[in-house]
């Protein structure tokens, strides 16, 4: 990964930390984004200690309100030339609805709107760095909803048991993308996959208190992967050989794997691509 730029979301902690730490031993220049400055300070130090890598940066946003992702995009383009690898991987599950300053409920605007703003002001750079590859963290968590409900995206008259609804319909959101997205990049030299990184035991969800984080803290040692185990296909699809050129696939433990009948769903996919591009006011086109 000599001499190749990659930009890592949700990198302060969790599979995202150890594939940013993993890229950067391997030679890769390695932007990680954090909410917390001084957490993403104390990572940075971190990674670069771990990979005797100096060149390991950060940046800093909020990636559930869209203007935060388009200030994180023109920063990245002000500091650096290029991006061979963008790994979308922020995310979180909300045991009560909230909603996030543009009025979009937390979940959606940061699993999914989050990679899509994200990955679209991006896609210039990643052409020009071309080959290029987008790594999407999704779920079998997607499985639990039946379809993508475009009636309520913004889970106002369905939310789920804490939160659960809405976190999968937010990961069957992330495979419809990558479909959608790898469809429209055929031919460019960029590429565009999905993974299940698997039940990991990090911080995830525990930023909610209560029953959910206990659930989470005791589920972790008995049922779930190391956050080492979790970020291998993520590491694997970002800088393996054997998956250039590759694209629109979902993969789970370094293998492809096959989401659910309504992942495959290519109308559904187009409908949220255009649905999301009105959202956060970009054209419905790359």
């Amino acid at each position: 990964m000599s001499g190749k730029v990659v930009l890592v979301t949700g990198a302060t902690n969790g599979i995202g930390k150890v594939a940013a730490r993993e890229l950067a031993k391997m030679g890769a220049t390695t932007v990680i984004v954090g909410r917390n400055p001084d957490k993403t300070q104390t990572t940075i130090a971190e990674i670069k200690q771990a990979s005797a890598n100096s060149q390991v940066h950060g940046l800093i946003a909020d990636l559930s309100v869209m203007d935060s992702v388009r200030s994180l995009a023109e920063e990245f383009k002000r500091n650096f030339d290029r991006l061979d690898v963008l790994l979308n991987n922020a995310g979180a599950v909300f045991s009560e609805r909230q909603e996030t300053a543009d009025s979009l409920e937390r979940t959606f605007a940061l699993n999914h709107l989050n990679y899509f703003l994200l990955t679209n002001l991006l896609l210039d750079v990643l052409k020009r760095s071309a080959p290029a590859r987008i790594v999407n963290v999704s779920s079998d968590a997607h499985r639990m909803v039946r379809r993508m409900n475009f009636e309520d995206l913004n889970s106002e008259k369905s939310w789920g048991i804490m939160g659960w609804k809405a976190y999968g319909q937010s990961k069957l959101a992330n495979i419809l993308f990558t479909r959608e997205l790898a469809r429209q990049l055929e031919g460019s030299g960029v590429t565009a996959n999905a993974v299940h990184p698997g039940g990991v035991s990090t911080g995830f969800g525990k930023n909610n208190g209560g029953l959910m984080a206990l659930m989470m803290k005791a589920a972790g040692p008995l049922f779930m992967k190391t956050p080492e185990q979790g970020a291998e296909t993520l590491i694997y699809l970002a800088s393996a050989p054997e998956v250039q050129g590759v694209s629109g696939g979902y993969f789970a433990d370094r293998h492809p794997v096959e989401p659910s009948p309504a992942a495959k769903d290519d109308a559904a996919a187009q409908r949220l691509w255009e649905i999301s591009a009105k959202w956060v006011g970009l054209a419905a086109r790359v």
